[in-house]
């Protein structure tokens, strides 16, 4: 039985490292351009880096994440057109390289790598207001399912997959996703219909989360690794904004993106 105090056991860690991540994320984000591909390519690098060491293949594992870091380094700088068949290259050269797992490393890393595009795609197109949108909806999320969950409780979203996620958490972490795409409305940015695509865009950011917890189940692992304190590796981190981002890169194709204000 977990005590209160193991509850929050882990929190100042997350505050401390998250914080500190989180200012130089949002430094990033506002100067974008060139120093925003870095960082990004530099946290898909790291991210792949940890699916090759989850599925066994830790004498590739650094090959695999320097390629992949490069890659995107080099293919957000090209028109898209040209870019997309070239996204599938590091996850092609790990089936070549992995002994075992390699389709799933192959789906993992090409997810990491198309969500990684959306991501740069999304600053570059529309700014720093729409990135820090979708960065508002991920952390929002985030933050109200880790305490909901944690003071109210109740029945578990997937207990099998991810045994901590509560159906109190989930629910509201879309409550802040709304809250976020209503602040949007008033300020004039976007339709109201902003406050549906934030709900989809936390939920497709949920799912992230737990395609990553069933990955580290499957591989007996707790953490993808122990690169942030407090929070476990980059994948840790970041599975939520990796389902977020795929969604709203389907969701492009689908609804004109912002919705126009009425």
């Amino acid at each position: 039985m977990t005590t209160a105090g193991g509850q929050w056991n882990d929190l100042a860690q997350r505050l401390l490292s998250g914080g500190l991540f989180a200012v130089l994320g949002l430094f990033l984000i506002w100067v974008g351009g060139i120093p925003f591909h870095i960082l990004v390519s530099a946290i898909a690098g790291i991210m792949v880096w940890e699916v090759a060491r989850m599925v066994g293949g830790e004498d590739r594992s650094v090959l695999l994440g320097a390629l992949t870091g490069i890659a995107l380094l080099v293919l957000v700088e090209l028109p898209p057109g040209f870019a997309l068949p070239l996204l599938f290259v590091p996850a092609l050269v790990g089936i070549s390289q992995l002994k075992q797992h390699k389709v799933t490393y192959a789906l993992y890393t090409s997810a990491v790598l198309f969500a990684s595009f959306g991501l740069v795609a999304l600053r570059d197109e529309f700014g720093f207001i729409w990135m820090i949108w979708l960065a508002l909806i991920v952390i929002f999320s985030d933050i109200l399912g880790y305490f909901a969950g944690r003071l109210i409780g109740g029945p578990k979203f997937w207990p099998k997959v991810s045994p901590k996620k509560t159906w109190s958490g989930t629910v509201a972490g879309w409550i802040g996703a709304a809250a976020i795409g209503a602040v949007y409305v008033a300020w004039g940015k976007a339709g109201a219909e902003i406050i549906g695509i934030s709900i989809a865009l936390a939920i497709a950011g949920q799912m992230g989360d737990v395609a990553e917890s069933a990955l580290k189940r499957r591989m007996n692992v707790k953490d993808s690794s122990s690169i942030l304190p407090g929070h476990g590796g980059m994948f840790d981190r970041f599975d939520s904004m990796l389902g977020a981002s795929i969604l709203l890169l389907l969701m492009g194709q689908i609804v004109g993106f912002p919705p126009v204000p009425q």
